[in-house]
């Protein structure tokens, strides 16, 4: 039950649909809670949705910071102990985590709640190990935008299915997302093979590489992955406006219900798994992959602006297939990145990736909370779409970056 994969092709496509499998039913079940949760820290604080919005922002701090901290971890764990069982305890921690939050009956609980899911967390890291594990680099890019279409696929059915139950019960989609993630835990103990032989395993836990500031030194001593982390350090900067503040954004630019949001984000996760299952490859293929993520820069920087400007819930919704297109950054980032490192620490380079995008998350919902509720001040300077103005302008420095660090890959 703990032998590796092999090389053989029809092995490494059976460990590719498991983790597919695996990611899939983990975003089903994060997907399932994201329209009801901001709604159910709102009816905790009398129905305010400028101080339930500066709450959003600091369940979503404290989950990054926690992040921060603990991928690290999870991904030296991995390249020393294999994949498999961070994967699988990460999908136990998860389903309990999903009950607990179900029950908690006041803001305080329902936050302890979101501080044990920021350390449970850990499937999407390891999976994108897994992945350099099982896959050659001219293929990685492709199997990097499957993953991605996994999570589109989640927010097709996951945000409709969460807004249906929530609009019964806000309870309801913790319970089905507990369900999804014990269910994960038992599909993986039964079929998950191991992605790592114990060869190519470090030889020991090494707290220096497992601690935050360790796994930066570690894309530290890669010059050539430091500029592509400051990409994935941009774009996640950037991508932090849609958990932070679209479910609140949307109820009071658009005046979209949980129905109307899980609708919405179910078009989002449709168009990011066309653009992420059907054409990443072929993108990728015909252009390469530098410039592959130049393109996906590009779109996702007029995605936002359209966002931002966007007065009519119409207008935004045309956003939301050229924001599709911006899916093609990240796995053109993951493939260059992965080419770079040795075998036994693509685990620990996926943990430094995820604590990147951890430290955005420590700031980036109260930065953006903050910008939404001056936004919506009454006395203030009215533009709900502040917040994806700021993040567009993210975009546009994370593509300067782009074009920077890899100049020499051309």
């Amino acid at each position: 039950m703990d032998a590796p994969v092999t090389a053989a092709p029809t092995v490494r496509r059976a460990a590719m649909i498991f983790i597919f499998v695996t990611v899939l039913i983990d975003i089903l079940a994060f997907g399932l809670i994201i329209p009801v949760l901001p709604h159910l820290i709102e009816d905790f604080v009398g129905g305010d949705t400028a101080t339930a919005a500066w709450w959003v922002g600091i369940f979503g701090t404290t989950f990054a910071a926690i992040q921060f901290v603990s991928s690290p971890v999870q991904g030296a764990l991995s390249d020393r102990f294999g994949r498999r069982p961070v994967i699988l305890l990460s999908c136990l921690g998860l389903g309990v985590d999903f009950i607990f939050m179900a029950v908690a009956d006041s803001l305080p609980w329902l936050f302890v709640g979101r501080v044990i899911s920021g350390f449970t967390a850990a499937s999407f890291s390891i999976a994108n190990a897994y992945i350099a594990d099982v896959v050659a680099p001219e293929n990685r890019a492709k199997s990097y935008g499957l993953l991605g279409a996994a999570f589109g696929l989640g927010f097709i059915i996951g945000p409709v299915v969460g807004g249906l139950l929530g609009d019964i019960d806000l309870r309801a989609p913790f319970w089905a997302a507990s369900v999804l993630a014990l269910a994960n835990f038992c599909y993986g103990w039964f079929v998950l093979p191991e992605s790592l032989p114990k060869e190519k395993r470090t030889p020991r836990f090494d707290w220096s590489h497992a601690n935050p500031v360790g796994s930066l030194v570690l894309i530290k001593r890669y010059p050539q992955v430091f500029g592509l982390a400051a990409v994935i350090f941009l774009d996640n900067l950037a991508h932090y406006v849609f958990p932070s503040v679209f479910v609140l954004y949307a109820d009071v630019r658009y005046d979209w219900g949980i129905k109307d949001v899980g609708y919405v984000l179910a078009t989002v996760g449709l168009c990011t798994a066309i653009v992420q299952a059907g054409l990443i490859g072929r993108i990728v293929k015909a252009l390469g992959e530098r410039r592959a993520l130049l393109l996906g820069q590009t779109c996702g920087l007029a995605g936002f602006l359209l966002y931002a400007v966007a007065g009519e819930g119409w207008l935004f919704l045309v956003g939301i297939p050229v924001m599709a297109f911006w899916g093609l950054a990240n796995p053109s980032v993951q493939a260059l990145a992965t080419r770079d490192v040795d075998p036994s620490e693509q685990g620990r380079l996926q943990g430094a990736f995820m604590s990147l995008a951890s430290l955005c998350g420590v700031f980036a919902p109260m930065m953006y909370a903050s910008v939404f509720a001056s936004s919506i001040d009454p006395d203030g300077l009215h533009f709900p779409g502040a917040p994806f103005l700021l993040a567009g302008f993210i975009v546009a420095i994370a593509w300067i970056v782009s074009e920077r660090a890899t100049r020499t890959r051309r």
